[in-house]
């Protein structure tokens, strides 16, 4: 049946997302310098000298390569909390500035953000199949002889709709979580020899169950700075991801 096949998989990526992130992010304080996980829960807007979304856009239609206006284009979206949009601004930005670390952050954390409205979405799916069809999962497991007991049909339309729902959200939270994934390891690529990009790179691949690239990061951090104060957290923590 559907209803315990969902609750199996939503359940894993609503802890790995609630609890990994913040061991990650808030125990480390990763990202310092940049923008911080906290920022992921708020809006950036407001203020005066917030470049306009058709001002930028203005700019972008006249040279396709003006790095500045997909920067203020990806700045005036993130004011009207446009994530999406904000996220292919700056996708386009970062295309033609590589090595924009700051600029990599920030697309970062806007993928986690999707990352985190996809995962409340998932959530809300869960909590309404519980309460339109509280009864799906124990009827489907229940069986007369060899045959499983049927499910009304309102029970199995509404296990349907929830479940696409559900597994939309949760394909776009794995998605988003490995863009920002990679949008780290563009970072990492750009500063080699820096032991911080290297923890913000381990501690966004283990949140979203990247073990191989966060050991690997662990391990580079490691070597680059044997004897920083997280040294022995990191440590703890390859031990816990089978590589200590």
């Amino acid at each position: 049946m559907f209803f315990p096949r969902l609750r199996r998989h939503a359940k894993w990526v609503f802890v790995f997302l609630a609890a990994v992130f913040a061991l990650g992010f808030v125990g480390f304080g990763v990202g310092a310098g940049g923008v911080g996980f906290g920022d992921i829960f708020k809006g950036n807007g407001g203020g005066s000298g917030i470049p306009s979304v058709s001002s930028s856009q203005k700019r972008i239609d006249k040279n396709p390569n003006d790095a500045a206006a997909y920067r203020d284009l990806a700045t005036a979206y993130e004011a009207k909390n446009d994530t999406d949009s904000a996220i292919g601004a700056l996708e386009s930005y970062t295309r033609l500035k590589p090595k924009n670390v700051d600029s990599l952050r920030e697309l970062a954390r806007l993928y986690l953000q999707k990352a985190s409205v996809a995962q409340q979405r998932a959530q809300t799916a869960q909590a309404r199949a519980d309460a339109l069809a509280p009864g799906a999962a124990f009827l489907g497991s229940l069986t007369i002889g060899k045959k499983p007991l049927e499910v009304d049909p309102i029970s199995n339309t509404v296990s349907s709709l929830l479940s696409q729902d559900t597994n939309q959200a949760l394909g776009e939270v794995q998605s988003a979580a490995q863009s920002a994934i990679g949008a780290y390891k563009k970072i990492a690529a750009a500063r080699p020899h820096d032991p911080s990009v290297q923890l913000e790179l381990a501690s966004t691949a283990q949140s979203v169950g990247d073990t191989t690239t966060a050991i690997a990061a662990y391990k580079k951090f490691l070597k680059l700075a044997p004897n920083d104060p997280n040294a022995p957290d990191v440590k703890r923590l390859l031990k816990q991801l089978g590589a200590g």
